[in-house]
């Protein structure tokens, strides 16, 4: 079924004029790019960024802020929030935790909410396995398909 899509995605990128295609579903995510963007820089007006090696030759240095992903491998599944909101891992201050690190959840079980709109939304394991990771820290804001949790689980 996916190999359809994206068949077809393929398809009318290549005939459009269009030259990046950005698809999320649920939780999957497809983009297809035509053609890599082309960067035209001048870099005769950034004089901050070059320093001056050794040998005097001028060199320039180019950082690039990108956000730091966990680790996954083929058996660990990533929980993602649905929805953009204020993340809580109990249903109040004083209970304790929907779930703990190393702890075993099962499908359908409630692992944190995501207050959205002064409504609290219970978010609920798409998979059986263990919390290996919590990704957010209690109170703090997340955005829509952001990683909450890193769950480890076996076939």
């Amino acid at each position: 079924m996916w190999k359809d899509k994206l068949k077809e995605v393929i398809y009318i990128l290549e005939n459009s004029d269009i030259n990046e295609i950005e698809i999320r579903f649920w939780f999957r995510k497809i983009k297809v790019t035509k053609s890599p963007p082309i960067v035209n820089s001048d870099f005769s007006n950034i004089a901050s960024d070059v320093t001056t090696s050794i040998t005097g030759k001028p060199s320039i240095t180019v950082e690039k802020k990108e956000d730091v992903a966990p680790i996954v491998d083929a058996n660990t599944f990533t929980v993602r929030s649905p929805m953009p909101g204020t993340f809580y891992s109990s249903a109040d201050p004083d209970s304790k935790s929907f779930v703990e690190i190393n702890g075993s959840v099962n499908e359908g079980d409630t692992v944190c909410i995501v207050e959205a709109m002064k409504i609290m939304n219970e978010i609920q394991c798409e998979r059986s396995g263990v919390i290996k990771e919590m990704l957010v820290e209690d109170g703090n804001p997340v955005e829509f398909d952001q990683p909450l949790f890193i769950l480890s689980y076996s076939e």
